[in-house]
């Protein structure tokens, strides 16, 4: 047996996986654990849960791999603010004393942090460090379906690169280009989420879902000023225009001149046409970019394949796009993209690239990732225990008849909160840890967001369709089990738009009913679907079927299990408390099902205060 612990830590969305002779046993986020959305630091509470599902012991681990090398990452810093000098004193002040104390020494920490675990503990002969590129192209190829792959990774910078392109075939993956800070896509783009008003590392997906609503007339603007765009996707970015390689925020006064007004104060400042405009040009970049880059690696390499990672490719606007151009026959995308995603990659990385064992892919399964499913599960009798402790009111029923009461509270238009089997590892809710609503009501995707996710009502949610009924709805033609690719809903499903209607503009058009399911159908007609399969998921896959055979869509709208700025729930009990404090009327929990009626009211918290906003 070789057992393999991936580690991504000290920059956000930390993470932990296990391989077992080179299968996944388990990955999660820190943050499900902790309840800090993003947390950046060490991940110790999800290194003992996948310790603990694995059966193992820190002793028993034949390799610790890290998904980064710091001393190349201490190097760009410094680097970086030599090369600038005198400008970005001050970041640089602020930076170094953290990495002279702990992120240089980053084996002394990893072993400090992993002695809480196991206390006489000793690491040094089995750690590894692999390069945060490599990690994420390790993520996308080795899980994926295809024995040989072109890899193309995109985020906002590792060490040095912030792009990539690797070949992966069988075992062996080896990275051919890349791309170096501070030109980077995931910058740009978080630049832009910056300037918006919403925080970087977590609002680039509201920049995503805001971009419909206007208009791309600054897109020429960003390709002549900002950057040096070429026919293959290469880039460089102008940093006259940007702050974010030696100081303290994203862009200057000098990019607030080129757009014609200053950094967004969310607090203050109303989102208007102008910031549509703004989203949906960086949108439309992001893709050219990204288009570019697929189409000349396709020319170059004739692969059919393509493997996507990274944080850019939770972009699922971009995703379809690329899907849809056709220069790939195939495309998958690893579901922790970012850099959570990081910590299975490096465990991989160790286990075929370092160590050199063969891969063997299962070719009856879609992929390895095992639909992403890949965290805390809990048996009947212990969510009993747990929802008792929190004096939580339910019926345990059979599984077929809990289906059966959920179908039936779903058409009756009520918010459900869904716990059920292993939660997801990644950003994604997949009918785990899901909120559900009727796709076909007018009123729940405003409901949802304002009374349930405490959130900007412009904000669009995905459809979870049967895969074998996806054709009927949508104009998507391949599997999508992680809820990474945008595609249109069918025109025979639309809803033609009154004159009045096609005359509103921006936030306006929010209301608008667009097709028979308006709750997840996007202004422009999109929706980000998550396609749900009977093998991966046979509860989530029955519940949506009992729904089809009430009301002949088989369909349902799938958020995740949170409000805003909290994470995903991961336990029985955060599932309760997030029930109680929102306007969900019905959660079931295993076998377990709970009526908002008939709990004690006392116990609600304000849960719209309760979490700092995202």
């Amino acid at each position: 047996m070789v057992a393999i612990l991936g580690i991504s830590a000290f920059y956000h969305d930390s993470a932990a996986a296990l391989l077992v002779d080179g299968q996944i046993v388990a990955a999660a986020q820190e943050e499900r654990f902790t309840r800090k959305k993003h947390d950046p630091r060490f991940p110790i509470e999800a290194i003992r849960y996948v310790l603990d599902e694995a059966g193992l012991t820190v002793e028993q681990l034949d390799n610790v791999v890290f998904y980064d090398k710091p001393f190349l990452k201490f190097e760009r810093l410094l680097e970086t603010y030599v090369s600038n000098a005198p400008r970005g004193f001050n970041s640089f002040r602020i930076a170094m004393p953290v990495w002279i104390r702990e992120k240089l020494f980053q084996k002394d920490l990893i072993q400090k942090e992993l002695r809480e675990l196991a206390p006489k503990v000793k690491l040094a002969d089995k750690m590894m460090f692999a390069e945060h590129h490599f990690s994420h192209a390790a993520s996308a190829f080795y899980p994926s379906p295809f024995d040989e792959a072109v890899v193309l990774t995109l985020d906002g910078v590792g060490e040095w690169a912030t792009s990539t392109v690797a070949i992966g075939r069988g075992k062996d993956l080896e990275i051919v280009k890349e791309l170096h800070f501070p030109h980077s896509l995931g910058l740009l783009y978080s630049a832009f989420t910056y300037y918006t008003g919403f925080r970087v590392n977590s609002g680039e997906y509201k920049v995503m879902g805001l971009a419909p609503y206007g208009t791309p007339r600054f897109k020429d603007l960003i390709i002549d000023k900002l950057m040096d765009l070429k026919p293959d996707g290469t880039f460089r970015l102008d940093q006259s225009y940007f702050n974010y390689a030696t100081g303290l925020t994203m862009t200057n006064d000098k990019f607030a001149d080129l757009f014609g007004r200053p950094v967004r104060e969310p607090d203050t400042d109303q989102l208007d046409d102008f910031h549509m405009d703004i989203a949906a040009s960086v949108q439309a970049v992001t893709e050219e970019v990204v288009l570019r880059m697929t189409r000349s690696l396709a020319a170059e390499y004739d692969i059919p394949n393509l493997c996507l990672a990274g944080g850019v490719a939770l972009n699922c606007v971009a995703n379809g796009k690329v899907l849809r151009d056709g220069a790939f026959k195939n495309i998958w995308i690893q579901p922790a993209a970012g850099d959570a995603g990081g910590a299975l990659g490096c465990a991989y990385a160790a286990y075929h690239t370092e160590l050199g064992h063969d891969r063997h892919r299962d070719t009856t399964k879609r992929d390895a990732m095992q639909g992403s499913y890949l965290g805390p599960d809990y048996d009947q009798a212990n969510i009993e225990s747990r929802l008792t402790a929190c004096g939580a009111v339910f019926e345990s029923r059979p599984m077929d008849q809990v289906v059966t009461e959920t179908a039936d509270a779903l058409a009756d238009g009520k918010a459900v909160g869904w716990f059920n089997g292993r939660m997801e590892f990644g950003p994604r809710a997949l009918g785990g840890r899901s909120i559900l609503g009727d796709p076909r009501s007018e009123s729940m995707q405003k409901l949802l967001n304002l009374k349930v996710k405490f959130r900007e009502s412009f904000r669009p949610f995905a459809p979870s369709v049967l895969r074998e009924d996806m054709a009927e709805w949508f104009d998507l033609d391949h599997d999508s089990p992680y809820m990474l690719l945008v595609d249109t809903v069918r025109e025979d499903r639309r809803r033609e738009m009154t004159d009045e209607e096609n005359a509103l503009f921006g936030i306006e058009k929010l209301n608008v009913v667009r097709s028979e399911i308006p709750a997840v159908t996007h202004i422009d007609y999109s929706a980000r679907i998550q396609t749900v399969h009977a093998d991966t998921n046979p509860r989530y896959h029955q519940l949506i079927s009992a729904f089809k055979d009430r009301t002949g869509c088989p369909l349902v709208v799938n958020t995740s299990f949170n409000v805003r700025g909290e994470p995903i729930v991961c336990t029985p009990e955060d599932a309760f408390r997030c029930f109680m404090g929102t306007d969900i009327e019905w959660l079931v929990v295993g076998n377990c099902i709970l009526r908002k009626e008939n709990q004690d009211s006392a116990l609600a918290e304000d849960y719209k205060n309760k979490y700092e906003l995202d």
